[in-house]
């Protein structure tokens, strides 16, 4: 094994990625693009579980059930059937949709892959670990292990479903988020264990495509980590929708019966259904990488402890994305490795900012969040002005037909400065950029309501809101 004086005698300067999904592809482009020697390793494929089994297939089918809902809501806006039924009817393909967000995941795939190798960044389809801080083991799909030395180390090798001892997936009536796409009809009776995001974005995405849904919580409201105006807003849609939830009740066991499956809670009531999801949490894959002969602590649950700047407590080892437990965002994941990579390198930079992220639930309606929260604003926190605007007196809402939903912005008291925000509703996930970018820029509710927007559009509330921010000079 080479010593450090000569693992690190590289011009340019080498960097290993060790992960390729947004936390280490991100970064393998930034660095590149500095002019690093950059070599990525990746097991699965690129876009890692985001691309190719999480974020991109996820929201890919939550599309497919948005349109489903949209058009069960037609009637409200004077469209039938020809035949002239008031209720439009829809049938869901599942497997040709399964088929459709699988194919579009191996593409985005294909096409980052592409992005790379253009970029100059080699990749190599296997698994790396280290066995030093600047010496990694590589084992690749062609069963060849060989070592590559590095100046330094990202570690960005995501996370995968838990798994309760009592409720094992089986892939057929079992799944975790990984394998629904497996799917060949939609399910008559899915049980949902878990009411965390991903609970509750697949309960509603298949409650939007036909199928009965339970979903278990074992706190007392879906989305306990959300914003509470907000979970309460969804909770009245699934109860309309026909979603049963099933508040404070800890799913013990799931266990097959038949062409179904029985979850036995812990007080020992039972409920049957045709499958069972479970949505119970994440684990970090930080297992047999080695971390502890190149020095790099983790936490109890497995999660590489990392600074503001993605470094690790080993000098040259940096880590980003859901192995470091920060944000199980991919926008957080891309930006941790950007963030690692400037200050690796030398270039500009600072330091990850939490309270400046903003981040979707994908439901329907869509939750979007960003800055300082309503539970921040009570706890006595933050002190902040806050003006919350339903949606149901927005002119384009009405237009669409939108009844669900709501924009509530935050304001720090004194200054005005936007702290914070949420919107509730259709496209949640783009109408909260114009907070996020207020927040950013320490902007004040009186400049954000200057701001023109247009007339009618739903962010013409955002701007309302700012203006009744407002607080007159004394």
């Amino acid at each position: 094994m080479r010593t450090v004086s000569e693992a690190i005698a590289f011009t340019p300067q080498r960097i290993i990625i060790i992960g390729g999904g947004p936390g280490g592809y991100e970064a393998a482009l930034v660095a590149a693009n500095l002019g690093a020697d950059v070599t990525l390793i990746e097991e699965q494929g690129l876009g890692g579980s985001a691309v190719i089994t999480d974020v991109v297939p996820s929201k890919t089918l939550i599309a497919s059930a948005d349109t489903m809902n949209r058009f069960s809501e037609a009637p409200a806006l004077g469209i039938r059937t020809r035949a002239g039924d008031e209720l439009v009817e829809l049938e869901v393909h599942i497997e040709k949709v399964n088929r459709r967000l699988l194919n579009l995941a191996q593409q985005q795939s294909k096409d980052i892959r592409r992005s790379l190798e253009k970029a100059g960044v080699k990749v190599i389809d296997g698994t790396g670990r280290m066995l030093d801080e600047h010496t990694v083991e590589v084992r690749d799909k062609q069963g060849l292990t060989y070592e590559l030395d590095t100046h330094a180390v990202l570690l960005s090798v995501g996370a995968h479903p838990r798994e309760l001892e009592t409720a094992k997936p089986d892939g057929e009536r079992i799944f975790n988020w990984k394998q629904l796409y497996q799917l060949k009809e939609v399910p008559e009776h899915l049980i949902v264990v878990g009411s965390g995001v991903t609970g509750a974005e697949f309960a509603s995405a298949y409650r939007g495509l036909g199928a009965e849904v339970t979903l278990i919580s074992s706190r007392d409201r879906v989305l306990p980590s959300e914003d509470e105006d907000a979970a309460k807003v969804l909770e009245d849609v699934f109860d309309r929708r026909g979603l049963n939830v099933m508040p404070r009740s800890r799913a013990a066991s799931v266990e097959r019966e038949g062409d179904g499956v029985i979850v036995t809670l812990s007080d020992g009531r039972k409920v049957s259904g045709s499958h069972c999801l479970l949505a119970v949490g994440s684990i970090p894959n930080t297992k047999d990488l080695g971390l502890e002969n190149a020095g790099v602590t983790t936490t109890e649950s497995g999660h590489i402890v990392v600074d503001g700047v993605s470094r690790t407590t080993a000098p040259n080892v940096y880590a980003s994305g859901d192995c470091t437990g920060v944000m199980p965002l991919a926008s957080v994941a891309a930006m941790q490795g950007r963030i690692a990579i400037a200050h690796l390198l030398g270039d500009s930079v600072s330091p990850l900012k939490k309270h400046r992220v903003a981040s979707n639930v994908f439901t329907s309606p869509e939750i979007a969040t960003v800055g300082v929260s309503q539970a921040d604003i009570e706890s006595g926190k933050y002190q902040a002005d806050t003006v919350m605007l339903s949606l149901s007196t927005n002119a384009r809402a009405k237009m669409m037909a939108v009844e669900d939903g709501f924009v509530k912005v935050f304001a720090r008291k004194g200054s005005g400065t936007v702290i914070g925000g949420v919107v509730v509703g259709p496209r949640a996930s783009e109408l909260i950029f114009s907070i996020s970018l207020a927040v950013n820029t320490k902007m004040s509710a009186d400049d954000f309501a200057d701001t023109f927007s247009v007339y009618p559009s739903l962010t013409g509330s955002i701007s309302e809101a700012a203006r009744r921010l407002h607080k007159m000079p004394v």
